[in-house]
């Protein structure tokens, strides 16, 4: 078991490179199997989420080495087992293998995919896309079965431009026979970074970025490579954070179209903000305005900041309204943020939030890998000392986060107990 244990209050000063998106490489490694050749990904976070699915495809038979952010992947000898529960259960990308798997070998058995517990994530949209496409799912009390004669491409539309359905479906059109359509696909940067990868393996995929993505199937892919995306989640964390103690703190290696709602938020908010390329600086105000906050698909506010936000939010001189509307259990961190002498009053998937309010260090829980970073801030911010425990969850999508933020004058220590 580890936990943080923080001294708030410190001025931050210096630069903070971003590693790669989280959500863009837990697609990219299962995405590899739909090849028996080899690929290449490089600005690769070290995470444990990354570890967690380079063990999975160790377990069917892949060939793969990790060093100095590059990640190499020999798909040449991969056996299609089972992915195990052991390994399903704790990570929730683990649902890509079951595209991956349907569309090059025709057959998936994997255990129900596990993740944070941030509220009904169910995968209907998946299930349901790979029966139109031709699959027969047998869902066990642990699992599932999957056979396919192989994927037939047509037209799919989803009711919610889900990010992890968009994915999987694309993945699963690859090799299918003919042109599948998804309409109303989400459009997410990481979608963006899949497409190019499958493309570069010789997919041919038109369209990912925007709300229909046309994939016309193909016989068979050879090798790949790719760069990770910055992560855009990773960025606005320190953005945040920069914000309320920084003194032209910099964070480097963005892209900032990705990060275009909060660096408008922000600025709504009184933060100075200079952006030059692919760097960002920015220094803490006197006063910070209130400003409501509506998580929503992107270009909208992720919902993926929104809880690191909320802590923002208690620095803020006034009333600020935080709306949630992709997940129900995102307001699971607010009453450990009252602990420390926040006034959250939360309604459902709404809070009001009043501030500003000086918080204090107290022994706090990371619910949840984004809930993580809600605490990560709150204790940097406190007066006094803040343990966060359960910290395994922000680990999962940080990477070397407590070195990044005591190079800059943080004072954070990771202790495992």
């Amino acid at each position: 078991m580890k936990k943080l244990v923080i001294e708030g209050k410190r001025d931050l000063k210096g630069e903070v490179h971003i590693s790669g998106a989280k959500n863009s490489v837990v697609a990219l490694i299962p995405a590899t199997i739909l090849t028996r050749g080899k690929c290449i990904i490089r600005n690769v976070p070290d995470i444990s989420d990354v570890r967690m699915l380079i063990s999975m495809m160790r377990e069917l038979g892949s060939v793969v080495t990790f060093e100095n952010e590059i990640l190499t992947i020999d798909n040449s000898n991969v056996n299609p087992t089972c992915i195990s529960e052991e390994y399903a259960s704790k990570i929730r990308a683990s649902y890509y293998f079951m595209g991956s798997l349907l569309g090059r070998y025709h057959h998936a058995e994997m255990s129900f995919p596990g993740g944070c517990v941030i509220g009904s994530r169910p995968i209907d949209f998946h299930i349901n896309s790979f029966k139109k496409m031709g699959a027969k799912i047998e869902e066990k009390f642990d699992g599932f079965i999957m056979n396919v004669d192989g994927f037939k491409g047509i037209d799919i539309f989803f009711d919610f431009p889900s990010v992890g359905a968009t994915v999987n479906v694309m993945i699963a059109a690859v090799l299918a026979k003919g042109t599948t359509r998804i309409v109303n696909a989400a459009r997410e940067p990481e979608i963006e970074n899949v497409a190019d990868f499958l493309i570069s393996m010789g997919a041919k995929i038109t369209g990912a970025g925007s709300g229909t993505i046309i994939i016309e199937g193909v016989e068979n892919l050879g090798d790949g490579e790719i760069d990770v995306i910055p992560d855009r989640i990773e960025a606005g964390t320190y953005l945040i954070i920069g914000s309320l103690l920084g003194t032209d703190f910099k964070v480097t290696g963005v892209i900032e179209e990705h990060i275009t709602s909060l660096i408008s938020k922000l600025k709504d908010a009184g933060v100075s903000i200079d952006v030059n390329g692919s760097t960002i600086k920015v220094s803490k105000p006197d006063r910070l305005k209130p400003v409501n906050i509506k998580t929503t698909v992107y270009p909208g506010f992720p919902t993926d900041l929104g809880q690191p936000m909320s802590t923002f939010l208690t620095q803020c001189e006034g009333e600020s309204l935080f709306e949630e509307t992709i997940y129900e259990n995102r307001l699971r961190h607010i009453p450990h943020l009252n602990n420390m002498g926040a006034d959250i009053k939360a309604f459902d998937k709404t809070a009001i939030i009043k501030g500003k309010t000086d918080l204090v260090g107290r022994k706090v829980k990371a619910t949840d890998l984004r809930a993580g970073a809600s605490m990560l801030v709150a204790g940097m911010i406190a007066d006094g000392t803040t343990t966060i425990y359960n910290i395994e969850h922000l680990l999962r999508g940080y990477e070397r986060i407590v070195s990044k933020l005591n190079n800059v004058g943080a004072n954070i220590k990771l202790i495992d107990e």
